[in-house]
């Protein structure tokens, strides 16, 4: 036997046997059989370099090398759920799903919301490609190297598969494993972990992928995705998943009406508590990919898909005092510091009071005693009050008047909810967050620039404003406590290598009000530079898709202030990118034409569409006017629609678009 086919064959019988183990739990050789292959394997390896292979059973042991988790694009979006707490919200969702699909003949798959943390994997020709966190739905970070550690996860499927796709899955601890680790741990006098999914979410980020192997995770896949879905139901689709080696819960259940889900949820609902892993409620699917195709997503959610949540854990405790935070923008936040309680396994001594109203609906006084819950099972909030034990002596909590860092006078605005100190440039809470959110991941992205670095700096005089982030050097940075050499030599290469973020990421760290990150990519997509952005007139910003008053009224404002003007030029003096670059390959082929887009598209977002439009010099509009070129997906907007055919105009499809005007994607 050739030493090439040793290779392959000790992989596929090690590969075979962590399945019958991990998955099965019916192993048919030993520990010491299976390590006696393993070593032979990684033996040969070495010995033959030549038949590498990433994906072989020896990579499973991982790396001590640091890990960078670079974030990038899902294939495919992770959309949120839809929340629902009661029947009611059940019922409603399935007379929203009989309206549109015109039927009520809805099957369901129902499975166990398991509360750990999720990723999406990769698989090319059968075999691991890349593993990415959720992120923020859009991109993740890549934790290629941390996931293969995990023995529930095949490196490769047990049978051919002729298409490529994505599956998601849910990292987590189980509960025995959860109690051995802490019992190690206590063991070798260290700090237990406090819960299962925190302790999964933290150590899917480890920077070592061999640390990452230490820890017992699991992960039970729930949904495929590809462009090639050779599946007609998710039920099916679990059921073949589970042969090509996945770790599927043998939870799920088919069920052929709405009356068979309240089922299912009644009895997990008494029965939760038994299983050997976390859970948080119920996801309700409807089980036809085609009609699932029908249905379509709104901007978050996909509508074919619910989550039922069980009523959360609350826990009595008492409120020790309430005080009061200043955001970047100035927004006054109300913050109750609590007695410490416990409540689904963490130790909860804060709950956002949010703003006045608030506090008002409340009714909130001194020392009372409150019943607190985990809002989603994540966030704490106050969900009432024993009256009944308020002392008569008790004073009634007032909002502040005056601004708890400057001594401002705070102002409120009729149509909105929360105060403000208008004391931006001098407030010192508003200047540190917003540089935190200019050197923020999803703005500058200047990694080891944490807060108490930018207060130091800020009261040592040695920076004023965003452009002095980039005068620094690392002679000045080794001299702030705590700052050594190394650090500061990364920071400097950091902020430097911050210089190549695109415009709409610059444009995003500014902070202008109202102008979030995709506000700026609509923004810098359409008038590609800022110069284009200064000078354009209010209904040219209107004009972009899904850009209101607000928005334009809150860009104006801006501009026209001497500071922000001077910062901005010192901004493009030391090298920041204000300029929106085009792909090489696009050119002016819709010049002079106007795209309305409208519905959810298979094969490509409508940012993405858009983005299209905008550099090959089309043009995006949310209004529909007898120029207007119609691009339709599924579940387009009805009162579009009825524009359109008011106004005697024919949709094309996205496959129209692009062969019409011979557009390269």
């Amino acid at each position: 036997m050739s030493v090439e086919k040793k290779i392959n064959l000790l992989r596929k019988e090690l590969h075979k046997h962590n399945y019958l183990y991990y998955m099965l739990d019916k192993p048919e050789i030993s520990d010491h059989e299976f390590d006696k292959m393993l070593k032979e394997l990684h033996e040969l390896e070495l010995q033959f370099p030549e038949f590498d292979d990433s994906n072989s059973p020896t990579q499973r042991v991982g790396s001590s090398l640091n890990n960078n988790f670079n974030s990038i694009t899902h294939s495919f979006p992770m959309y949120s759920l839809e929340n629902s707490y009661s029947s009611d919200e059940l019922i409603k969702w399935k007379e929203r799903l009989v309206k549109v699909l015109n039927t009520e003949n809805i099957s369901y798959s129902c499975e166990l919301k398991l509360d750990g943390v999720s990723i999406s994997i990769s698989y090319k020709n059968g075999k691991l490609a890349q593993g990415l966190t959720r992120g923020d739905g859009n991109s993740g970070d890549d934790v290629t190297e941390n996931i293969k550690t995990i023995n529930t996860i095949p490196l490769e499927t047990l049978q051919k598969v002729e298409y490529d796709f994505d599956i998601r899955g849910e990292v987590i601890i189980e509960k025995n494993d959860f109690i051995k680790l802490n019992d190690k741990k206590i063991k070798n006098g260290e700090e237990p972990f406090k819960n299962p999914r925190n302790t999964a979410s933290g150590s899917i980020k480890l920077v070592s992928s061999k640390e990452v192997r230490k820890r017992p995770l699991k992960c039970y896949f729930f949904q495929i995705i590809s462009d090639s879905n050779p599946f007609k139901t998710q039920s099916e689709s679990l059921n073949a998943l589970k042969k090509l080696g996945f770790n599927i819960s043998n939870t799920h259940k088919y069920c052929k009406n709405i009356d068979e889900v309240f089922d299912f949820i009644n009895y997990w609902d008494k029965n939760k508590d038994k299983l050997n892993f976390e859970i948080d409620g119920i996801v309700i699917k409807v089980n036809s990919f085609s009609m699932q195709k029908q249905l379509g997503y709104t901007s978050k959610f996909p509508r074919w898909a619910i989550a039922y949540k069980f009523q959360t854990e609350q826990a009595t405790t008492k409120l020790v005092n309430v005080v009061y935070q200043v955001g970047r923008t100035g927004a006054i936040t109300p913050v109750a510091n609590l007695k410490p309680v416990l409540i689904n396994g963490t130790i909860v001594k804060r709950a956002s009071l949010h703003n006045e109203e608030q506090i008002q609906k409340l009714d909130l006084y001194e020392n009372d005693i409150l019943k607190v819950e985990k809002g989603g099972e994540i966030i704490p909030k106050i969900v009432s009050i024993d009256y009944r034990l308020r002392k008569s002596n008790s004073k009634k909590i007032a909002f502040i008047k005056n601004c708890p860092a400057c001594g401002s006078l705070l102002t409120k605005n009729d149509d909105e909810a929360q105060h403000y100190c208008m004391n931006s440039n001098n407030c010192f809470p508003q200047i540190v967050g917003k540089f935190k959110h200019f050197i923020s991941r999803k703005a500058m992205n200047i990694d080891g620039f944490g807060t108490e670095t930018i207060e130091r700096l800020l009261k040592e005089n040695i920076i004023k404003n965003f452009s002095d982030i980039y005068n620094l050097k690392v002679d000045q940075l080794v001299k702030l406590e705590r700052m050594a050499d190394k650090s500061a030599q990364n920071l400097v290469s950091a902020i430097y290598k911050s210089k190549s973020q695109p415009f709409h990421k610059v444009l995003f760290s500014l902070g202008i009000r109202h102008v979030g990150e995709t506000v700026s990519k609509k923004l810098s997509d359409h008038f590609g530079s800022l110069e284009n952005l200064m000078s354009a007139s209010d209904v040219e910003i209107l004009n972009v898709d899904e850009i209101g008053d607000k928005i334009a009224l809150s860009l104006k404002k801006y501009f026209q202030e001497e500071s922000n003007l001077e910062l901005l030029d010192k901004l493009k003096h030391v090298g920041l990118n204000f300029l929106q670059k085009k792909s090489e390959n696009l050119g002016n082929k819709l010049l002079g034409k106007t795209f309305i887009v409208t519905g959810v598209f298979e094969k490509i977002d409508r940012t993405n569409l858009k983005e299209i439009i905008v550099q090959n010099g089309g043009k995006v509009s949310s209004s529909i006017s007898a120029k207007s070129i119609v691009i339709v997906g599924n579940n387009p907007g009805p009162s579009k629609m009825l524009k359109a055919k008011d106004l005697g105009l024919t949709p094309i499809s996205f496959e129209e678009f692009i062969n019409l005007y011979e557009i390269k994607i």
